[in-house]
Formats: C-alpha cells, sequence, structure tokens
C-alpha cells in the first residue's frame, strides 16, 4: 500500500467545513482547481460519484464511508488497482483539523503508488486551502 496525507486546521466548525465538503462532492459547488463531481444517488455509502478531475477524463467512484462532520471516502478502482480518498474533520481547540488522504492499494500498488500517488496527492495543501475559502464563503463569514 502507499499512503500520503495532508493536514491543516481551520478556525470553521466541522460542520461549516462538511457543508462544503458535501456541496463539492455532491456536484453542488465547483471553484477554480476542484475536481467535478455528479453524484448518482443519494449522499450515502454505497452512491456512485462520477469524478472529472481538471484536464483529464472522468471516471467512477463509489462512496464508502460518510459520517456526517467526521468523515467522507470514495474508492476507484482501476484493475487491480484501488484508490482510496478520504477526508477526515476532528474538532480541535481552535477550529477544526482536517485530514485528506490518499490510500493506493492492490498488487501493483508498490510500482504504480510512488509515481501516480504524488501526482494525485501534489495538490491537497492547496485544494484544502480552497476548501477552507468555500466553507467560509458557504457559512457568510466573509
Amino acid at each position: 500500500m502507499w499512503t500520503n496525507e495532508y493536514t491543516a486546521v481551520s478556525p470553521l466548525s466541522a460542520q461549516a467545513i462538511w457543508a462544503a465538503l458535501k456541496a463539492l462532492h455532491e456536484g453542488r459547488l465547483t471553484y477554480e482547481g476542484a475536481d467535478t463531481f455528479v453524484l448518482h444517488g443519494p449522499f450515502a455509502k454505497g452512491s456512485r460519484v462520477s469524478v472529472t478531475p481538471v484536464g483529464q477524463d472522468t471516471f467512477e467512484a463509489t462512496i464508502v464511508d460518510v459520517v456526517d462532520n467526521v468523515t467522507y471516502a470514495d474508492e476507484t478502482s482501476f484493475g487491480d488497482t484501488k484508490l482510496l480518498f478520504r477526508h477526515t474533520l476532528v474538532p480541535v481547540a481552535d477550529g477544526t483539523q482536517v485530514t485528506h488522504r490518499l490510500e493506493i492499494s492492490g498488487s501493483s500498488a508498490a510500482e504504480v503508488g510512488p509515481e501516480l500517488g504524488p501526482q494525485i496527492s501534489g495538490d491537497f495543501d492547496t485544494s484544502m486551502a480552497r476548501l477552507f475559502e468555500q466553507a467560509r464563503e458557504l457559512a457568510n463569514l466573509d
């Protein structure tokens, strides 16, 4: 397995960040640099999501974990290689700690992970900063 994660703290509440994260993955929110999502069904475990990264082809993911205000995860399979993306929100004294984690697993993960993983997760810091900006705007905290 290959993994990478990025963690940051926002002064916003978990509920405010969750609202933006959910809106993004439901396809109701988009912003510069964000993947485009089309949700097929409810925002719940087992639903499919079409994901179109900027400048790339669309692929299908399946929501594998959802706990409101706590965690969201979806998984995509390319042959025997699986990509699991997870956002975890934890309230802390000065706001909310958010971790965005990528796990690449499968028989080819040792070969694919070191090359593909950094390409996918290299913008997690920028992506999270933009998510926080959107959460602030949605919460009208300008």
